[in-house]
């Protein structure tokens, strides 16, 4: 799609397109999660739950409270973690994080993961507001830290996220505790590895600028930018190459705004030439989506994920919430209980085999990719109202499609 050349890419970008860059009356959300090659991402489902007083809720390292509801969620995460890499939930809201690091220092004493608190955000949150108030109060109150690889070799950063509900987007930066936001209510952004707000705060920590400017980085009379003073001086090299990510990403938004669709988002999260999908020694895209969430209220929102590696070689497939969703065993990793090496003390002390299924690739891209076809093409004629699917087929539609590119694969 594009004639970029970028540093050798290691994280994530986060895109998201509101009216009047959308071609319809639609919030488009969409995520390349990017994580260590051999890691696996599974695809899981939870429904709504209730839950008791005083219960906790057991995240990758710590103990929260639970609340008293949960709300049912769709998630794509690294199989190893209790969090998510992306989510929906069954009220529209979608969240994605990106790693970041800034003069606030990250440190390796287990608390939240950035991806803890997309899950949290997600089954508390029943717009996108709420679950930035979700996230941030858990924030401030345990912190974050902790690995966020599967290995005994600490790899620690603090976290950006991208919530879109159906009428608007929130950017959430962090450092550490502290943390700025900003509400996006028209037109494209997008997010990689890097601060990106500036001046234009909605929504802060009570402490944030006191902070900065104890710590010598704000003198209290220039216009306070998160990004300028929270930034890093000198920069990690995965986070330099995420500003061309970052510029890549913006222009291809740009060039498309007022015709964005879901098609356009996922063509964005399959281009190599800007580093967005990733394929390096190191680093791969290893889960993708795309979330289509109509500003009608009666129509459902649709969900599109990949659950398999390289969006350029996968196929997304479509989720809608309905009740009785049917299990899709399929594209979840098997469980080790208490002899899984996260579980182990010390952790990551050992490796276990969380593949759930294997198979070559032959000659089948065009087959799979017409198989994509099909679900944006029944998209389109739900979401305009051309034919009205049984609650049932709704409920099998993503397993149906897991179930259809398997059969390529055998």
């Amino acid at each position: 799609m594009a004639d970029f050349c970028p540093s050798v890419p290691s994280s994530c970008d986060c895109f998201v397109s509101l009216p009047p860059a959308s071609a319809a009356r639609e919030v488009i959300f969409g995520k390349n999660s990017d994580r260590p090659k051999d890691e696996v991402q599974e695809v899981v489902y939870f429904p709504a739950a209730t839950h008791a007083k005083g219960a906790k809720i057991q995240c990758t390292y710590i103990e929260v409270d639970q609340v008293e509801k949960t709300h049912a969620v769709i998630l794509s995460r690294p199989a190893w973690l209790w969090g998510a890499e992306m989510g929906a939930n069954e009220h529209g809201v979608c969240i994605g994080n990106e790693g970041v690091w800034t003069k606030e220092p990250v440190g390796e004493e287990e608390a939240l993961l950035g991806m803890d608190l997309v899950r949290l955000g997600l089954e508390r949150g029943r717009h996108a507001h709420e679950a930035l108030q979700v996230i941030t109060a858990l924030l401030e109150r345990h912190g974050q830290g902790g690995p966020c690889k599967e290995e005994p070799t600490p790899f620690v950063y603090h976290n950006t996220f991208l919530l879109a509900d159906r009428t608007e987007a929130w950017v959430l930066e962090t450092a550490g505790k502290f943390w700025a936001a900003q509400r996006i209510r028209e037109g494209a952004r997008n997010i990689s590895n890097q601060l990106s707000i500036d001046v234009d705060i909605t929504a802060e920590h009570l402490d944030l600028r006191q902070h900065a400017r104890r710590q010598g980085w704000w003198n209290g009379e220039e216009e306070f930018s998160f990004t300028k003073v929270f930034s890093l001086v000198h920069q990690p090299v995965r986070m330099e190459a995420a500003k061309a990510r970052y510029c890549a990403g913006r222009q291809l938004l740009q060039q498309h705004s007022g015709q964005i669709t879901a098609s356009t988002i996922m063509a964005i999260l399959r281009d190599k030439a800007s580093g967005i999908c990733v394929d390096s020694a190191g680093f791969a895209t290893t889960g993708s989506m795309v979330s289509v969430l109509p500003l009608d209220a009666h129509l459902p929102c649709i969900h599109f994920l990949t659950a398999t590696p390289d969006p350029s070689r996968s196929v997304f497939k479509p989720f809608v919430f309905v009740p009785g969703i049917t299990p899709f065993p399929q594209v979840q990793a098997p469980r080790f209980g208490d002899k899984d090496p996260i579980r182990e003390s010390p952790r990551f002390q050992s490796r276990v085999d969380r593949r759930s299924f294997t198979g070559e690739r032959h000659k089948i891209q065009e087959c799979l990719q017409g198989l994509e076809q099909q679900g944006l093409e029944a998209m389109k004629n739900l979401l305009a109202g051309s034919f009205t699917p049984k609650p049932q087929e709704l409920a099998d539609l993503f397993v149906d499609c897991v179930n259809a590119e398997l059969k390529f694969y055998k």
